[in-house]
């Protein structure tokens, strides 16, 4: 086994693999805290003209739609030793429209199931019907769920909801408090009881886990089961409880059907971290009053976008290509740099979607490879200032994709006052939201002209169908980077290995081989080499 250096994984396609390319005009159209808790160098010597900024930045979309522009990542702007030659979009486009092909062939022999999800109306009416029941009367929703049943449900509430959602009187909220346990950490859980413990009768646990066998959700699983029976009896746990989980098997629906409680399905051939548009992330979303139908609207715009065999017309094949063919050119870390804090949590969210989708080790003939890119999330402004100058004068081994709002949903005035030293007065008058968008431009444009090459998608405002429309290009550019590397992008063998590792250290009958080696494991390593 060996890892690639400059190169790609050989693809058993009758393409074979041709060294990555792409061109094009520069860019791609398609219409279309507290909010969550959880625990040769190109050189410029003069300032820019109007019309150098405006090529530079494109042209604005109309109403509606996102936009992945790429031009910064071009030979013309980042110079030929890392840009990538508009003339070479020619013979990349009959590998992309393949695979494409291929994608929706197999989407009809039940293959790809989340891209099927925007219209599957028999499940948003069980969401719906699942909201109508637990919303009255409920003032908190907590979450249990990790990975994929955890990072799409924060992602939807801190994108779609104010920032201070679970800080607003219940008259200024849309829902209830929403807390998200992503993890086992014993004081954030503790902690969060104790808030909870009095207002339990008030509160509604939604337990997220397809097997049900998911060692952390299954031990706050266990603890919140005992609460509730303690606390409020049979009856009250029943009713405080909302399960997703497999409509037919495993732990998860065992123990729903014996404890009575109701249950939402995980719907099958659909992945953890691919699933935030089915039940497992549109409950809490609705209940905590997020437009269902819009979201929905835009993932399904999206959905049928990404089907254009045209590359130039899908933006979901132009991402998966421009970040596949800077992979394969050594670029290997992807920095997602959102400008605005609604945006965050979906920067977390495509972490988990990019790195476990394509770090892998077996081609999808089984050979030996190791391969994936590796997804790095940073916050503009904030990270200009803890990580901006390694991404200008560090490694050129990076690609950054900004997004950026045309149109905040509130914005900010700087007020003028008397007074003001002479050094300040240039921001007087100004908005936040400008100020935030021109860091932007400017830390853009500062790393395009050291030749690190930048995309930018862009969301004319945050809502519920732009969102849709995020969610749906990235799990769409997901599968076709995958089949790009020509490995599955739909599996996590490495997850499972520390799984079972974890049982056997905990005790769980049937990996006492597990609990072997991490003991010896352990002996080798304990005690002999620490400071």
């Amino acid at each position: 086994m060996s890892e690639q250096s400059g190169s790609c994984p050989e693809r058993s396609s009758p393409s074979a693999w041709r060294r990555p390319a792409f061109g094009g005009s520069g860019e791609s159209t398609y219409a279309g805290g507290a909010s969550a808790w959880r625990p040769g160098r190109r050189r410029m010597s003069a300032a820019p003209s109007a019309a150098e900024w405006k090529n530079f930045e494109g042209t604005c979309m109309s109403a509606g739609q996102l936009r992945l522009e790429y031009a910064n990542v071009l030979d013309k702007a980042i110079g030929a030793a890392h840009g990538i030659a508009p003339g070479e979009i020619k013979r990349a486009a009959p590998e992309v429209r393949a695979i494409v092909s291929r994608i929706e062939r197999e989407r009809k022999s039940g293959e790809h199931r989340y891209r099927d999800l925007p219209g599957d109306a028999a499940m948003l009416r069980a969401v719906r019907a699942a909201v109508r029941r637990f919303q009255p009367g409920c003032e908190n929703l907590v979450v249990l769920g990790i990975g994929g049943s955890a990072l799409g449900n924060i992602a939807l509430q801190t994108a779609l909801n104010p920032p201070l959602h679970n800080l607003a009187p219940t008259t200024q909220r849309r829902g209830p408090r929403l807390f998200v346990m992503d993890n086992v950490d014993p004081v954030a859980v503790g902690d969060l009881l104790d808030l909870l413990g009095p207002r339990l009768r008030k509160t509604v646990f939604n337990v997220i886990s397809k097997s049900g066998e998911t060692a952390e959700t299954a031990a706050q699983f266990l603890i919140i089961r005992d609460l509730l029976a303690r606390k409020l009896g049979a009856r009250g746990l029943a009713q405080r409880l909302l399960i997703t989980t497999d409509p037919q098997t495993g732990t998860a629906r065992q123990m729903a059907d014996a404890i009575g409680c109701e249950t939402l399905p995980v719907p099958p051939g659909v992945g953890g971290r691919f699933s935030v548009l089915s039940a497992v992330g549109l409950f809490s979303a609705g209940m905590c009053g997020v437009n269902l139908s819009r979201l929905m609207q835009g993932a399904a715009e999206m959905s049928r976008r990404v089907t254009e065999k045209n590359m130039s017309r899908n933006p979901a094949a132009m991402l998966a290509w421009l970040l596949y063919a800077f992979y394969c050119r050594g670029k290997r870390l992807h920095v997602m740099f959102p400008y605005s804090n609604q945006l965050r949590d979906l920067a977390d969210w495509y972490r988990q979607l990019w790195a476990e989708s394509l770090g892998k080790n077996l081609d999808q003939q089984g050979r030996p490879v190791i391969v994936g890119p590796t997804p790095i999330d940073a916050l503009g402004a904030t990270d200009q200032h803890s990580q901006v100058q390694l991404y200008r004068e560090g490694p050129n081994d990076k690609v950054f994709i900004f997004l950026q709002v045309e149109k905040f949903s509130r914005d900010v005035k700087i007020a003028r006052r008397a007074g003001t030293p002479e050094t300040l007065r240039y921001l007087e008058g100004a908005t936040l939201g400008k100020l935030l968008n021109a860091e932007k431009l400017a830390t853009e444009y500062a790393l395009v002209a050291n030749q690190r090459p930048c995309m930018t998608i862009r969301l004319p405002k945050v809502s519920e169908h732009t969102v849709g429309q995020f969610i749906m290009l990235w799990e769409a550019a997901t599968t076709i980077a995958g089949y790009l590397l020509n490995i599955n992008p739909y599996d996590q063998p490495a997850v499972q290995m520390g799984k079972d590792y974890t049982y056997g250290l905990m005790g769980k009958k049937g990996y006492e081989k597990q609990a072997r080696r991490i003991g010896n494991f352990v002996r080798q390593s304990s005690g002999r080499y620490s400071v």
